[in-house]
C-alpha cells in the first residue's frame, strides 16, 4: 500500500449496540451534539447476548475494519443477566479470532450505560483512532 493509500485510509467501524443502554447513550451523545466519528456503523440489538460470534465474523467478511459491542453494564441489563452471558462469549470470540489471524484489539467491548453520552461519543472516536493505526483489515474480506 502507498503512503497516500495509508494517509486515505479511512476505517469502517460496526457498533453492535444494546437498545435499552448504549443505544440510548449514543442517542443522548446525538441530541447533546457531541461528536463522533462519522464512519461508525450503529446496528441496534435487543440486548449485547443477542450479537452472535457469527455476526461479528459476517461484519469482518463484509469489510469491517473493527467491530465493536456495547451494552448495559454488568449488573443493569434489561433482560436481567444477558451481558453476563455476553461478557463470556466475547472473551472466547477474543480468542477465536486470533486463531484466525485478526488482531484482538480490532474487536472491543465496552458497557455504556443510558446517561453516559459523551462516554459513548469517547469510546467510538478511541476505537476509530485505534482501528486507524492498525490499518486495513486484509484477513477474512470477501471469505463468503
Amino acid at each position: 500500500m502507498s503512503l497516500a493509500q495509508e494517509q486515505a485510509f479511512e476505517p469502517l467501524i460496526v457498533a453492535f449496540c444494546c437498545n435499552w443502554c448504549s443505544y440510548a447513550g449514543g442517542d443522548l451523545a446525538g441530541t447533546s451534539r457531541m461528536t463522533y466519528p462519522a464512519n461508525v456503523r450503529v446496528i441496534r440489538v435487543p440486548c449485547s447476548s443477542r450479537v452472535s460470534p457469527n455476526l461479528i465474523l459476517r461484519a469482518f467478511q463484509r469489510g469491517a475494519d473493527g467491530v465493536l459491542v456495547a451494552g448495559c453494564h454488568p449488573g443493569d441489563c434489561h433482560y436481567v443477566t444477558g451481558n453476563y452471558y455476553a461478557r463470556r462469549r466475547f472473551s472466547a470470540m477474543r480468542r477465536f479470532l486470533e486463531y484466525l489471524g485478526i488482531e484482538q484489539e480490532r474487536f472491543e467491548v465496552h458497557w455504556i450505560s443510558a446517561s453516559e453520552g459523551s462516554k459513548f461519543a469517547a469510546v467510538m472516536g478511541e476505537v476509530t483512532e485505534k482501528i486507524r493505526a492498525l490499518g486495513p483489515n486484509r484477513k477474512l474480506r470477501d471469505a463468503r
